[in-house]
This record gives structure tokens, sequence and C-alpha cells, in this order.
């Protein structure tokens, strides 16, 4: 499955490649792709865990914008 989200907060790869190392310890995520201009993050996954990776974002402090 492939999830995309908007999230606040991303400035910079230093801001990328902590999103992508937080979601990837989720064992069921297959690969992070994360655009740091527009705040976009797409998870391909292997199952339907779309909360989860929503609530591991806040707690990285990248909430997804409402």
């Amino acid at each position: 499955m492939e999830f995309e989200f908007q999230v606040q907060n991303v400035k910079c790869q230093g801001c990328a490649s902590t999103i992508r190392e937080g979601l990837g310890q989720h064992s069921q995520v297959r690969n992070v792709q994360v655009e740091v201009p527009s705040g976009r993050v797409v998870v391909e996954t292997v199952g339907a865990v779309r909360e989860e990776l929503s609530r591991m974002l806040k707690e990285l402090g990248y909430p997804e914008r409402v």
C-alpha cells in the first residue's frame, strides 16, 4: 500500500532524513520518500498502517497539515 502525507516543519534534508529513519523503523514500512519543498511524504507499506504512521510523524515533530 502507498500512503501520502502533507506534513509541517520540513525545512531541509536533515528533516527528511529524520522522517525516513523514524518511519523506517516501523516493521511494515518498505520505502519512504520525502519532498522537502512541499512537505510531501510518501510511504510504501505492506499493511494498512496509515494512522500509526500519522502518529509517528507527529511524534517526530512533523504533524500532518490540517
